[in-house]
């Protein structure tokens, strides 16, 4: 489909020069910065929320439900807005999303309390977010074709690698030297470059019939997906079967059997999205038009990659969440030094992710995917062997690096792989249904790999404490002992530790503060190890994978 201003599918091959220039890029520099910013946005939020909670005159639990919302409007939202492209025009939408996405961000700089913030940051910013995203997949595929689709998805796989490591950074000063509102009025001006770019963005809908809202898809697709992340939230602190602690809906105790409220909400998400595979296949039997079509619901080669793409996520999602809280917990770095620290990860994945995807002309893409896994294992296992208190960031930097590296190789290659399975006029469900899984996935493995993470460190404490005392109690005790540890004070990032420590006296001070380092050390080990177990499954899932980048629309 010819884009006005932009690249051209189909049978027609820009030349060399109109390929080097800003036109024919500026979907692709669009959408990359588009994604820049939310994923900074995001890390300019959980590195302010200490500094929030003093000037909120809050808790931690409040400003923490903004960033849960923000993941729940997201989730519920990305699969039925992925489809906007194949009934409006591309730009429009991304236009419109970008405007209401500045909106929120306004509101959430300006905000004066949590209500305020809930509103702009939360709702607002989330739902763009929600558009944005599964947009981003769109336009590169129907503005690009075979070595320049690899290349635009390779660019965009390592903007958003340096986001991830750049947010920290910048959350950090910002928050620290100045006030982190300038965090959010930064991204306003962010928009205003991206709209410029918006411009070669093609005006045309990806289908010339306009179909309506497939509205019962929609409303199973927000069950399942809200339902799940739901799950996966409450998971870490209630338990995911049994009930780790009573859990309430305003006075009333909701604990079935003796069960985590978790269990429920992963059951009631899985049967809604079964209900929304065989409520789609009767609308396709019924000649009508669902939310996703079947063509990509049973699509394999798609399939293996949504599944290869999904655990990716997982890991991820799981390493972003340990290794900055073990860095300022244990060794005591900054959020600045966090973001240094990381800074191997996010320049190897860039250059890898950026520079390889042409690599597929001498190598099959499903090898190059199984190396960077290699790569991942590789570098976090020289980490599990580094963990100890002569860790230095001029050590890590070989295995973030090597972490980093395996991250890009399989970005460069799996989205354009996956995207490129389905035919071009069904790439916007695709792209939603790409992203919803993925944003499944991240919710995963922060509950997953963190709950195991906060579990061990908890454990690890009462063991050093009764080690100490020369006690020993049976497991239900010490289970029971754990629970209330975690209920009696947060104590697993540096900041919490300070203040617990700082209400003892001097010998139990000394005593717990070397208590808490053993546990960190053991808890950053054994989440490390939990870590490479996905990555042994991201190895197998990646078996599945084809062996060439499929396409759809030949």
């Amino acid at each position: 489909m010819p884009s006005d201003g932009s690249a051209s599918s189909g049978s027609s091959h820009p030349s060399t020069a109109v390929k080097a220039g800003v036109r024919y890029w500026g979907p692709a520099i669009a959408v990359s910065l588009t994604t820049f910013i939310i994923v900074i946005n995001a890390s300019l939020m959980n590195v302010a929320i200490p500094t929030m909670v003093d000037e909120f005159d809050t808790t931690v639990t409040a400003i923490q439900g903004a960033v849960a919302l923000y993941s729940l409007v997201i989730a519920a939202l990305i699969l039925p807005a992925g489809t906007l492209p194949s009934r409006h025009s591309s730009r429009h939408v991304m236009a419109v999303a970008l405007i209401v996405y500045a909106g929120g961000t306004l509101v959430a700089a300006i905000s004066w309390n949590t209500t305020i913030l809930y509103l702009g940051w939360s709702l607002i910013e989330g739902s763009a977010a929600a558009v944005l995203f599964p947009l981003t997949f769109t336009v590169l595929t129907v503005s690009y074709e075979d070595d320049d689709r690899a290349k635009a998805f390779g660019l965009l796989a390592g903007v958003s690698g340096a986001g991830s490591t750049l947010g920290p950074i910048i959350g950090g000063a910002l928050t620290t030297y100045a006030s982190w509102r300038w965090g959010f009025t930064l991204q306003l001006v962010g928009v205003g470059i991206v709209l410029f770019f918006v411009r070669y963005v093609t005006p045309n809908p990806l289908s010339e019939i306009r179909g309506s809202l497939d509205k019962g898809g929609t409303a199973l697709s927000i069950v399942g997906a809200t339902t799940l992340v739901t799950g996966f939230l409450l998971s870490g602190k209630y338990g995911w079967l049994l009930a780790r602690r009573p859990f309430f809906v305003g006075d009333v105790q909701f604990n079935p059997f003796g069960t985590s409220p978790a269990i429920w909400f992963l059951g009631v998400g899985l049967l809604a999205f079964a209900a929304f595979v065989r409520y789609e296949r009767r609308m396709e039997r019924a000649g009508k038009s669902p939310l996703v079509p079947l063509t990509v619901l049973t699509n394999r080669s798609f399939l293996s990659g949504v599944i290869t793409y999904n655990v990716r996520s997982v890991i991820s999602a799981g390493f972003m969440f340990i290794f900055p809280v073990y860095l300022q917990a244990v060794l005591g770095y900054t959020a600045f030094e966090t973001g240094v620290a990381l800074l191997p990860y996010s320049l190897a994945s860039v250059l890898f992710a950026t520079f390889t995807p042409s690599w597929r002309r001498f190598i099959s893409p499903k090898t190059l995917i199984q190396v960077g896994i290699v790569s991942m294992g590789f570098g976090l296992v020289l980490l599990y062997e580094q963990t100890g208190p002569d860790q230095t960031i001029g050590r890590m930097v070989i295995p973030v690096a090597l972490y980093g590296a395996g991250v890009g190789l399989i970005l460069a290659q799996i989205t354009n792989m996956t995207m490129s399975a389905v035919p071009t006029a069904d790439s916007a469900e695709a792209s939603g249904v790409l992203n919803v899984s993925s944003s499944i996935g991240f919710s995963l493995g922060t509950a997953v790999v963190g709950s195991f993470f906060l579990g061990r460190f908890y454990g690890s404490v009462v063991d050093g404490i009764l080690r100490a005392r020369g006690v020993s109690v049976p497991m239900k005790q010490r289970y029971e002992l754990v629970i209330a540890l975690e209920d009696a004070a947060e104590t697993a990032t540096e900041a919490t530790q300070r203040h617990f420590l700082n209400q003892l006296a001097p010998p139990q001070r000394r005593l717990l503060k070397s208590i808490f380092k053993a546990a960190m050390f053991d808890a950053q080990r054994a989440a490390l190890l939990l870590l490479v177990l996905f990555v042994l499954l991201l190895l197998i899932a990646s078996t599945f994978l084809p062996r060439r980048i499929p396409d759809a629309d030949e």
